[in-house]
């Protein structure tokens, strides 16, 4: 069992107060005294076992243990209050202080700060609810550092709204790292960062006519979107190779153990992309989504709801599309990868990869060659569903 990135967040500030990152050491006395995080991963009388980024470690607890449970919301010493031993439970997280065995293998127990699942679970259920409730989600069309707005166009699957974005005083900015969508991982940003294009996903207080939104917490990312016929696959590498419909020329795509791999199925694909192309493209529509949720759908970071674009739910159901790998692909098959913008053009890493899409591609071809007047020449707008979400691990 792996410690996630945000009970490690979660615990950073308390192991800061200890003056050192996990397994932190302080000389006191001669004497080293240590602090150890992770899962717990079985309980006996008398010792836990707990799984640390270094490997397993047992906690040996004795009479003199002192046991406090950690709000997740507010890990700190200031909020910890008195626990027991018996509120401990299997896969609970713990960060637990004391004297490490010169072998590193035991760390009889001073004290024993706990976050138990269920108070993490409960606290990730208010985050999902924060954004799906206060959240909105586009793509930046402008950003104007002066008057501190920023424009978002917010899509549906029938219309396109511009949303005046104006972030409140002491509003927190965040901006994904490359090749990442995990909130976890996104670092602290600035107004100054973000560009026209990049995609943006906000939770705040909409205004009553919905043209305006006061921002409280801003994550945004550079992203771009591919397709192309698949022409060669390395199962190996974890690799595929395409040939890009926009460019016509090879694009090697790589997919790490991070990327979402989805199967479109054919006719939700066949049926979406018609709708698109029959005149009820985004932003030629004015009937709202089916389920009654602004255009463009909301939900948070890393959680099930709505993608940015989400189109009424499309990341919801891209949840439940069928999973691939590498090796279910073959040659010929028409796939589309986003990735974080980068200059090269020979390679990127994925994010997500759809198969299934061909239907979509066409429509965006025949589009380009109608606005071109020469079939196939004009710029395609790929507008894939779920695709140009941030979604989560």
């Amino acid at each position: 069992m792996k410690t996630s990135s945000f009970i490690l967040t979660a615990f950073a500030s308390l192991l800061m107060l200890f003056g050192a990152a996990s397994p932190a050491t302080a000389q006191t006395g001669g004497v080293k005294p240590s602090v150890a995080a992770g899962d717990v991963v079985s309980i006996d009388t008398g010792k836990i076992v707990l799984q640390t980024k270094d490997g397993s470690l047992d906690v040996l607890l004795s009479d003199k243990t002192e046991y406090k449970r950690v709000p997740p919301d507010n890990p700190s010493l200031k909020a910890a209050v008195t626990a027991a031993f018996t509120d401990i439970g299997t896969g609970d997280k713990l960060m637990v202080t004391g004297i490490l065995s010169d072998d590193k293998k035991t760390l009889p127990a001073r004290a024993v700060y706990l976050m138990t699942k269920a108070d993490i679970a409960q606290k990730q259920v208010k985050e999902s609810e924060k954004w799906t409730t206060k959240g909105i989600s586009g793509r930046v069309a402008t950003v104007d550092p002066i008057t501190n707005q920023i424009k978002i166009e917010v899509r549906g699957l029938t219309a396109t709204t511009t949303v005046v974005l104006t972030p409140k005083e002491g509003a927190r900015f965040l901006r994904y790292a490359p090749n990442s969508v995990k909130f976890s991982e996104a670092k602290a940003s600035a107004i100054n960062e973000i560009e026209a294009g990049d995609m943006l996903r906000a939770s705040g207080d909409r205004s009553p006519d919905g043209a305006s939104f006061a921002a409280e917490e801003i994550i945004t990312g550079a992203f771009r979107t591919v397709a192309g016929t698949v022409k060669t696959i390395d199962v190996s590498k974890n690799e595929v190779v395409i040939t890009d419909a926009q460019t016509k020329k090879d694009l090697t795509i790589e997919l790490g153990s991070a990327a979402v791999m989805k199967k479109f199925p054919e006719e939700m694909a066949q049926r979406l992309a018609a709708f698109q192309g029959g005149g009820m493209r985004p932003g030629a529509g004015t009937q709202p989504p089916a389920n009654g949720a602004p255009a463009g759908g909301q939900g948070g970071p890393g959680g099930r709801g709505g993608g940015m674009g989400s189109r009424g739910g499309i990341d919801d159901m891209l949840e439940r599309f069928p999973n691939i790998a590498v090796g279910d692909l073959k040659t010929g098959d028409v796939i589309a990868v986003s990735s974080t913008r980068t200059t090269n053009l020979e390679r990127i890493t994925a994010i997500k990869l759809l198969s299934g899409v061909e239907p979509f591609l066409r429509a965006a071809q025949a589009q380009a060659g109608s606005n071109s007047g020469q079939r196939g020449q004009g710029t395609l707008s790929l507008d894939i569903p779920g695709l140009d979400g941030f979604g989560g691990p």
